[in-house]
């Protein structure tokens, strides 16, 4: 925790932004983390508009405390150790709703049900995303994709607030995304709200894709325990799951977390694991494969926080 004598200073203000229900103190974040791993944050806020969003991040940057936002932590890891200064949190923000050919999703609505919307809407273009965790602000974070698609395909553009605490709307070009890659976390961006550009289509058609992946996902991924996801970006070449079996590390673990035996790109949380359990089972596959393959595995996941 930080050592400030204003911590309940802060506390206050905090609380004065939103509302004592949206503002704790010493909140642990595994209990935001589909990994279910992570300590305690300072201060964990989950603002209810986008001016209170405004306000937390011109108060963080007043007091010079640090300011982190979280998603629902489908591809991140926290240490044990927790993070320091103010968690953001998005989770009210939820909306969802179509105009024109478009579908309009606010960051914390889950992109799972984004891409359910436009199945609803009869629009095409979102299929890829029906199997992926992550919220709609994390899916620009890291143009999320899968099954062939990715964000930066039907995105047009997001509103985003920045590190001074303004309200800009950029279009997708303007976010730089690559393959895992955004520049939001470069430019302190958060995200409040995206535009996906779709297409009509034929109900039909857009739910016998969506079942064909969905399916291909509950039959291939260990859906059954906690996880990141996958954790390593493909190297060229190869795929990353496929080196990881061929190392033989399916099953292997250090304390409660370990290789997915369904699936080799995936670590789960087998059995109550810690963070650091988590951080050196990837570390081992990386060596591993280093040393029988010579590639270099490329985390997808990222890792925030103090030990």
């Amino acid at each position: 925790m930080i050592k400030l004598v204003n911590n309940h200073h802060i506390y206050k203000k905090l609380r004065d932004i939103t509302s004592e229900e949206n503002v704790m103190m010493d909140e642990y974040l595994k209990n935001y983390m589909y990994t279910r791993l992570g300590g305690k944050a300072d201060f964990f806020v989950t603002p209810a508009n986008i001016e209170e969003v405004q306000q937390v991040v011109k108060l963080a940057n007043q007091v010079g405390i640090p300011f982190t936002l979280l998603g629902n932590g489908s591809n991140l890891i926290i240490r044990d150790g927790g993070i320091r200064g103010i968690v953001m949190s998005l989770k009210r923000f939820r909306s969802i709703r179509r105009e024109g050919n478009s579908i309009i999703a606010e960051s914390g609505a889950r992109i799972i049900d984004a891409s359910r919307k436009a199945l609803e809407e009869r629009l095409t273009g979102l299929e890829f995303a029906c199997g992926i965790p992550g919220t709609v602000g994390g899916a620009l974070f890291m143009n999320a994709g899968a099954y062939g698609g990715e964000v930066k395909n039907c995105l047009r553009s997001a509103v985003v607030v920045n590190r001074e605490g303004e309200v800009l709307t950029l279009s997708a070009d303007e976010l730089d995304l690559g393959y895992r890659t955004s520049n939001i976390p470069d430019k302190g961006y958060i995200v409040l709200e995206a535009t996906f550009d779709l297409k009509p289509g034929n109900y039909r058609e857009i739910k016998a894709v969506v079942d064909d992946l969905t399916h291909k996902r509950e039959s291939k991924q260990p859906l059954e325990y906690p996880s990141c996801g996958s954790v390593f970006k493909r190297p060229p070449g190869y795929f990353a799951g496929k080196l990881i079996q061929d190392s033989g590390l399916q099953g292997k673990g250090v304390g409660g977390a370990e290789v997915s035996t369904k699936h080799a790109g995936f670590i789960v949380n087998k059995d109550n694991a810690t963070a650091t359990d988590y951080i050196r089972v990837i570390t081992m596959v990386q060596e591993t494969v280093k040393e029988k393959f010579g590639v270099e595995l490329e985390r997808e996941v990222k890792i925030l926080g103090e030990d």
